[in-house]
């Protein structure tokens, strides 16, 4: 055979220092960090393309429906045709609607929503005090829920198994899929007499003081919130146990058994910590929907909230109203929505899809 000729090319290689491992940890860091951003500007832009096409669908569904805000007038028999067109023409409802729409986009881009045809007050003045009762018993029926939640949530998945598992679950069940104002309705009827069960305040009290008054909006405020947080503690009830399910399973949760570590600390310092994730998510978008959800817990409470006044809205035709009433039944659902994808991002970088 003949000779073969073998050459062997040295390549220099640099020596690893200590550097070049946190150098490629700070360009990870970096890329992660990119990544992220362009995530939340992704779902920036989906919640604003989101907002234009809710207002479009909103703006012209409402006319859809038959009649006007001028409808009610016209049936008195001795009003006067012309006092009718002059309503039309100050309402705006005479001119076509391409461009009554472009003359509500521009209002709506300077942040003015109109002025309501019922009280003839600005909308945005109508709205802040509805929306800031909403919130308030939101807030509350949210918290109830959470609570009741979590602890039941909890129980289910520790006792995994067992006749109380399948009961906890049924009861989930049941209120989750009970209708929110027939709950309402038998709280009505079991605490009738015991705590108010319409309005915000008491009329009837006096110069009463900051604390007074405190106490007795959130009097009024306990029925409507414990029937909205007995509609959706379920949910709260079946996420929580499935997340503890998944996390009872991982080899720390059996290391802390072996530990010897007590059950109260493996089930809500080990287990509930790293479940989390799937709960901050469901809480937030449960804000967003639970705002335009109060519709039927106001009405049947007469709670003077977002929800109540839309009502009113629809019965008397104002278009100004509806349009901002569930403007911001549009933007809370859709900022619920940006913040569980952030939250999740937060607590878990891998969620960049």
């Amino acid at each position: 055979m003949g000779n073969v000729l073998a050459v062997v090319v040295r390549v220099p290689i640099p020596a690893l220092s200590p550097n070049t491992t946190s150098g490629q940890g700070r360009q990870a860091t970096l890329v992660l960090d990119v990544t992220r951003t362009q995530y939340v500007l992704r779902r920036v832009a989906f919640a604003l393309a989101t907002v234009l096409i809710a207002v479009t669908v909103n703006f012209f569904i409402f006319r859809a429906a038959p009649g006007n805000p001028t409808s009610t007038l016209a049936q008195q028999p001795h009003i006067s045709r012309t006092y009718l067109a002059e309503l039309r023409h100050q309402y705006g409802v005479d001119q076509p609607l391409p461009t009554q729409f472009a003359k509500y986009l521009g209002q709506l881009v300077q942040g003015h929503l109109g002025v309501s045809v019922t009280n003839h007050e600005l909308v945005t003045s109508n709205l802040k005090t509805d929306l800031l009762n909403t919130l308030a018993m939101v807030l509350l029926g949210t918290l109830v829920a959470l609570l009741l939640g979590l602890v039941v949530g909890v129980s289910l998945a520790w006792l995994r198994h067992t006749k109380v598992e399948g009961a906890g679950l049924l009861v989930s069940l049941t209120t989750f899929a009970l209708p929110t104002q027939w709950v309402g309705l038998i709280l009505l009827v079991v605490f009738a007499g015991t705590l108010p069960s319409s309005g915000i305040h008491d009329p009837y009290l006096v110069n009463p003081s900051f604390w007074a008054k405190a106490v007795d909006q959130l009097r009024h405020m306990i029925l409507p919130a414990l029937a909205l947080g007995l509609g959706i503690f379920g949910q709260y009830a079946f996420i929580v146990r499935s997340a503890m399910l998944d996390v009872l399973g991982e080899d720390y949760m059996l290391t802390a058994r072996a530990k010897g570590i007590s059950t109260q600390r493996q089930l809500f310092n080990h287990g509930l910590r790293n479940a989390l994730l799937p709960i901050t998510s469901l809480t937030a978008l449960i804000l967003g929907g639970i705002v335009g959800g109060a519709v039927l817990v106001e009405t049947v409470f007469s709670y003077p909230g977002i929800g109540n006044a839309t009502a009113d809205a629809v019965a008397a035709r104002d278009y100004p109203m509806l349009q901002g009433a569930f403007l911001v039944f549009t933007v809370a659902v859709v900022l619920a929505n940006v913040a569980a994808d952030l939250i999740a991002v937060k607590l878990d970088p891998r969620v960049t899809a």
